[in-house]
C-alpha cells in the first residue's frame, strides 16, 4: 500500500520535474579548466558568422600547438546554426550563457584565470558609437574584476580609444590591445594610394591561409595564391646573427633561410621600452634579438634560431637546416660562430669591402660604421614600434651631382602638387606636429579650402588623391584623419605629399574638419561622387588613386544593399572617357631632361583614355558585392573575398578582412603595433595621448630629436621599367633583385606588382589590371613592367632647395609611388 501511494504522488510530480529540468538553462554551467590549458573569454558581438570567421583563423593548421580552449560567453543562448558549430569544435569550443557585466557569471568562465579575454564588435551596427560605448563597458566590468586580465578589444571609431585611457587598469605594456576597425581600414586605404595593392598584400599577411596553386587555375592565380600562405612570425635570431648589420641579417635569411626578415626589436640604450625597428639602418644586431619575419608556417621561422654558422654554410637545401649539435655547448664551436659572425655578414654581403653603417657596400674612403650599440637587459612584455633608423648618417652616393629644380607643368598650367612656396615653407619653424612624426599646419577655416566646380576645373590637380564620399549629414563620422593623416608622415618631404581633394556633402565634412584642419594640402569639392562634372573637375583621370567611401548606415531591410553607392560610383568612373586632355601633350619621345631620366613620368604623361584605367579602391562593407565591381572577371558569387579578382588586385576593400587581427593579437602581441606602425605612417602611444585631448594635432618646434623621427623607413613602389634596376625586369631572378636592392639602396623588396595578362579578354583595361604576388619564390622570373613593393629609406637629400644645379640625377630610383616622382600605374605596360 505505501509503495502504491508513493507511486501514485511521483506519478503526480513528474510534469512539475519536467518543468523544473526545462527551466534549467542548458549553458548555464562553470567552465571546469584542465590542469596546465590556457583558455580564453570572447564576448560581446556572438553570432554564427562571427564565431565561425573568428574559429576560421584561430584554429588554423599553420598556428603552432594551438592547445587553447574557447569559452563564449553571450546573453542569449546560441542559435541551430552556431550550436552546430560549437559541437564540431567540442573539444575546443565552450559555450556559456550569461553576462559579461555580472560578476558571477565572469566567477562562472574564469575570467581571473583566463590567458586572454577578446571583446568582439558588430562591424555592420547602426549606431558604431553606442556599439563602442557597450564594448568599453564589459571592459570596465572585466578589469574591475580581475585587472590583471589581457584585453584585446574591437572598437569601431578611432576618438573612443581615448575612453580606454581612462581605465586605470588599462595597460598596454601587458598586453591589453585595442583594434579600431576604422583607424586601420582607412590607414590600409591610404596606404593603397602610396602603394597600390598594399592593402591586399598586408590584409593577407595576418590572415591564416593554406591556399594551394593548382593546374586547374590560371597562371596568375596560383602566383597570387602562394602569396597568400604567407603569414607573419617572430623568432629568435641565432647566436650567428649578432654583430651583423639588419641588411647582412636579411640578405642571410632571404638567400640561405628562404625567410623573409622584416623588423628586429631594439633595445634602446638608456634602457626603455624595447621597440621595434622596420628595416633599420646603421647598427649591429645584439644577442638575442627577436625577429619578424614573413614566411610560409611557424616550422620554417625555427631556422632562423637553428642556423649555425659552422654546422650549416655548406647546406644547400634549406630544409636541412635542424637544431644541430654544437647548441648544447656554451663553447667550443658556439663561441666560434658568435666570434666570426661579423666576418661572415661582410663577406656575404659585401664581399670583402668596407661596410657603410647602413649596410651598403662603400667605394670612398673615410666611411667607417658607427660604434656597436650596447643592448640593455630586461625586455617588458609588450613593445612600442619604431621605424627610426638608429643613428643613421646620410647615404653618401658613388657621383652626387644636384638634381634639377623644375617646376611641373600641365597644358601650360602649374601642378597644384608641387607649389613653390615649398622654398618658404622650409624656413618655418612649426612644420610638424609636436612629435615630428606628422606634417602640421596652422588650423585653417573648412571655408578657405572648399572649391566649387569651376574654382577646381581652373586648378590643374594632378598626382593626386580623389576622396568620393557617401554621407548624410548626420551619418555617424568615419574618421577621415586616419585616411589623410598616413599621407603625411614626416618621412615625406612637403613636395611629396599628395594633394587630398575630398567630393562629397560639405554638411558632412564640417563635422569631420575639426580633426583634419591641421594636415597641409587638403581641399573640399562639395559635389555628389555620381557627378560626372564634379568628378572631371577635379581631374580624377589624373590622380594617383581615387578611394571611394561610404559613411551611410547599412539599411536593416536588406543588408546586401549597403554598397549600392559604392558600386554605383566605380562602374560610372569605369564607364569614362577622357579625350580631350590627349592632344594637348607634347609627344614624351625625345624629351632628355632630368625628370625623365629619373623615371618620373607623371609630369608629360598623358592620362587614360578610359575610366576603366583610372587607379580606384573601393571599400565594401558587404564582401559579396564585391562580385559587382569588375564585370568582366570569372568570380563565382561564392568565392571568399581574399580570392577574388578585385581584392587580388588590390582594387577593392572589406572591413572583414581585419576580422583575423583577433587571434593574431593574442598569438603574437608585437603583430599588431608592427602592423599599425607600418600603415599609420608612425602612430605612437604619445601620439595618441595627444589626440585623445579632442584638440587634434598640436604643432611643434623642430628640435634635433623630432627631426630624427623623420628618419624612418615608408612603404613604396619602384619601377622596373627604367632606371638603375631596370637591368633586373630583363629576365632576372627575384632573388638578384632583392640583394641588388638591399645592398646599393638599402630597400627591402616584400613583394610585386605585376601586370595581369588575360588570354581572353576584349576589355579595354586588360592591360592595366595588376595583381599582388606577396614575397615570391627566390627563382621567380621578373618582367619589365613589374612593379616592387619596398620599404625604403628615408632619403634626406630630396628636398627642393634655392640653386640646385643642372646635373643629372645619376642613379635615382624610378619610384611609381610618390605624389609628382612616380609612374602611373598601367602605364608601364
Amino acid at each position: 500500500l505505501f509503495l502504491l501511494v508513493g507511486l501514485a504522488l511521483f506519478a503526480g510530480s513528474i510534469p512539475e520535474i519536467i518543468d523544473i529540468v526545462k527551466t534549467f538553462p542548458k549553458y548555464n554551467g562553470t567552465y571546469l579548466s584542465d590542469r596546465g590549458r590556457r583558455h580564453i573569454v570572447v564576448c560581446g558581438h556572438i553570432t554564427y558568422e562571427s564565431v565561425s570567421h573568428f574559429l576560421k583563423d584561430f584554429l588554423h593548421e599553420d598556428r603552432e600547438d594551438v592547445d587553447v580552449e574557447v569559452v563564449f560567453l553571450h546573453r542569449t543562448p546560441p542559435g541551430l546554426e552556431l550550436e552546430g558549430l560549437i559541437k564540431r569544435h567540442f573539444t575546443t569550443v565552450t559555450f556559456f550563457q550569461g553576462s559579461i557585466m555580472n560578476t558571477v557569471d565572469l566567477q562562472r568562465v574564469k575570467v581571473h584565470e583566463a590567458d586572454a579575454c577578446l571583446v568582439l564588435a558588430n562591424k555592420y551596427c547602426p549606431d558604431p558609437d553606442a556599439e563602442d560605448a557597450a564594448n568599453i563597458m564589459r571592459v570596465i566590468s572585466m578589469k574591475n574584476y580581475c585587472e590583471e586580465s589581457r584585453i584585446i578589444i574591437q572598437l569601431m571609431q578611432y576618438h573612443n580609444k581615448a575612453y580606454l585611457l581612462n581605465i586605470p587598469s588599462w595597460d598596454w605594456k601587458q598586453g591589453d590591445d585595442v583594434i579600431c576597425l576604422a583607424e586601420l581600414k582607412l590607414g590600409f586605404i591610404a596606404q593603397s594610394c602610396l602603394a597600390p595593392g598594399f592593402s591586399t598584400m598586408m590584409a593577407n599577411l595576418f590572415a591564416m591561409r593554406s591556399g594551394e596553386p593548382s593546374d586547374d587555375m590560371q597562371a596568375w592565380q596560383n602566383d597570387y595564391i602562394q602569396g597568400t600562405g604567407c603569414e607573419m612570425y617572430t623568432e629568435t635570431l641565432s647566436p650567428t646573427f649578432t654583430g651583423m648589420t639588419f641588411s647582412q641579417a636579411s640578405e642571410l635569411c632571404f638567400v640561405k633561410l628562404k625567410l623573409l626578415l622584416l623588423a628586429v626589436e631594439v633595445r634602446p640604450d638608456d634602457g626603455g621600452d624595447t621597440k621595434i625597428s622596420i628595416n633599420p639602418r646603421g647598427s649591429k644586431i645584439p644577442a638575442n634579438t627577436v625577429g619578424f619575419f614573413i614566411a610560409q608556417s611557424a616550422e620554417e621561422v625555427k631556422r632562423a634560431w637553428y642556423y649555425c654558422k659552422a654546422c650549416h654554410e655548406d647546406v644547400k637545401n634549406e630544409n636541412q637546416i635542424k637544431k644541430c649539435k654544437c647548441k648544447n655547448f656554451i663553447g667550443g664551436m658556439m663561441v666560434h660562430s658568435v666570434l666570426k659572425s661579423q666576418q661572415i655578414g661582410q663577406h656575404i654581403t659585401t664581399d670583402g669591402k668596407p661596410v657603410q653603417p647602413n649596410g651598403v657596400a662603400a667605394t670612398k674612403s673615410g666611411l667607417q660604421p658607427p660604434p656597436t650599440a650596447v643592448a640593455k637587459t630586461g625586455s617588458p612584455v609588450k613593445k612600442s614600434v619604431s621605424m627610426k633608423e638608429e643613428s643613421a648618417p646620410e647615404i653618401v652616393p658613388e657621383n652626387p651631382r644636384a638634381p634639377i629644380r623644375q617646376d611641373p607643368m600641365r597644358n601650360g598650367h602649374p601642378v597644384i602638387v608641387q607649389p613653390a612656396s615649398d622654398f618658404d615653407f622650409e624656413k618655418t619653424e612649426m612644420k610638424y606636429d609636436s612629435t615630428g612624426m606628422f606634417h602640421w599646419t596652422p588650423a585653417r577655416s573648412i571655408d578657405d579650402c572648399i572649391l566649387d566646380r569651376n574654382q577646381a576645373a581652373m586648378t590643374v590637380l594632378n598626382g593626386h588623391v580623389v576622396v568620393c564620399l557617401f554621407a548624410h549629414s548626420d551619418s555617424p563620422l568615419i574618421g577621415l584623419r586616419n585616411l589623410v593623416m598616413p599621407l603625411r608622415a614626416s618621412n615625406f618631404h612637403f613636395h611629396e605629399l599628395k594633394h587630398v581633394v575630398i567630393v562629397g556633402a560639405v554638411d558632412y565634412i564640417k563635422r569631420e574638419w575639426k580633426t583634419l584642419q591641421n594636415l597641409p594640402k587638403i581641399s573640399v569639392l562639395n559635389g555628389s561622387p555620381l557627378s560626372r562634372a564634379d568628378l572631371r573637375a577635379v581631374n580624377v583621370n589624373l590622380c594617383d588613386m581615387c578611394v571611394i567611401l561610404s559613411a551611410k548606415v547599412p539599411s536593416n531591410d536588406d543588408p546586401t544593399l549597403a554598397d549600392k553607392e559604392a558600386i554605383l560610383a566605380s562602374l560610372n568612373i569605369k564607364a569614362m572617357t577622357f579625350g580631350d586632355i590627349i592632344t594637348n601633350i607634347e609627344s614624351m619621345g625625345d624629351s632628355k631632361d632630368a625628370l625623365n631620366n629619373m623615371g618620373d613620368t607623371t609630369v608629360k604623361r598623358p592620362g587614360p583614355i578610359y575610366g576603366t584605367n583610372v587607379p580606384m579602391i573601393t571599400e565594401l562593407v558587404n564582401d559579396s558585392n564585391v562580385q559587382f565591381l569588375d564585370q568582366d572577371d570569372d568570380d563565382d558569387p561564392d568565392t571568399e573575398l581574399y580570392l577574388t579578382q578585385p581584392f587580388a588586385c588590390g582594387t577593392a576593400f572589406a572591413v572583414s578582412v581585419l576580422d583575423s587581427l583577433m587571434s593574431t593579437t593574442y598569438f603574437n602581441q608585437n603583430a599588431l603595433t608592427l602592423i599599425r606602425s607600418l600603415i599609420t605612417g608612425g602612430a605612437t602611444p604619445e601620439l595618441e595621448l595627444i589626440l585623445a585631448e579632442g584638440a587634434g594635432l598640436r604643432g611643434g618646434y623642430s628640435t634635433p630629436e623630432t627631426l630624427g623621427n623623420r628618419d624612418r623607413c615608408r612603404v613604396g613602389q619602384i619601377s622596373l621599367t627604367e632606371g638603375p634596376l631596370a637591368k633586373y625586369g630583363e629576365g632576372a631572378k627575384y632573388i638578384d633583385l632583392f640583394v641588388a636592392a638591399l645592398r646599393q639602396y638599402g630597400m627591402l623588396c616584400i613583394g610585386l606588382y605585376r601586370i595581369l595578362f588575360r588570354d581572353t579578354s576584349t576589355s579595354t583595361d586588360a592591360s592595366s589590371k595588376r595583381y599582388v604576388i606577396t614575397n615570391p619564390p627566390n627563382d621567380f622570373n621578373l618582367l619589365p613592367s613589374d612593379q616592387v613593393f619596398v620599404l625604403m629609406q628615408f632619403d634626406p637629400g630630396m628636398e627642393y632647395r634655392p640653386g640646385w644645379g643642372d646635373g643629372k640625377t645619376g642613379d635615382r630610383i624610378p619610384r611609381s609611388s610618390q605624389g609628382g616622382g612616380g609612374q602611373k600605374k598601367g602605364d608601364a605596360s
